[in-house]
Order: C-alpha cells, then structure tokens, then sequence
C-alpha cells in the first residue's frame, strides 16, 4: 500500500488580485506533490479560495460589483495563474 500525502496551499482571500505570493505558495505545493507522487506516494493536493466575509462584501461595494461577478472575475484571474 502506497503511503498517503496530504498537501495543501494557503487559502487564498479572493478580495484582490493574485500576486507573486500566490503564484510561489501555489508552485511549490505542487513540485512537492509532483516529486512525491513520483516516488510512489498517494497523493490528494488541495488548493482553494475563501469566498466569504465581510472583506469580500466590503471589497465588492467599493468596486461598485455584486459579489457574485467579483468573486468570478477574481476566480478567473486566479484560474489564469
């Protein structure tokens, strides 16, 4: 039986755009995952966004959005990184 790995990024608050914080966290989660799983491990790899709270909302009236259309326009931005 192959032995598990559980590794995970921070999550991400999608009241902004992403920076070079995101992209070096997000990379080197998954050169890890990558090595391990070429080792032979098991590995499940999580990554995600907080999508709630009043920093969302707040963040959202001030761009004038409903917080739907900004936590898509911020996920897609996300995605593309």
């Amino acid at each position: 039986m192959a032995k598990k790995l559980f590794i995970t990024t921070p999550i991400y608050y999608a009241s902004g755009k992403p920076h070079i914080g995101h992209a070096y966290t997000t990379i080197l989660a998954d050169v890890i995952a990558r090595y391990k799983k070429a080792l032979g491990y098991d590995v499940f790899f999580l990554t995600g966004m907080d999508e709630h709270g009043q920093k969302i909302l707040d963040t959202a009236k001030k761009k004038n959005l409903q917080v739907k259309q900004m936590l898509d326009d911020v996920t897609k931005d996300f995605k593309q990184l």
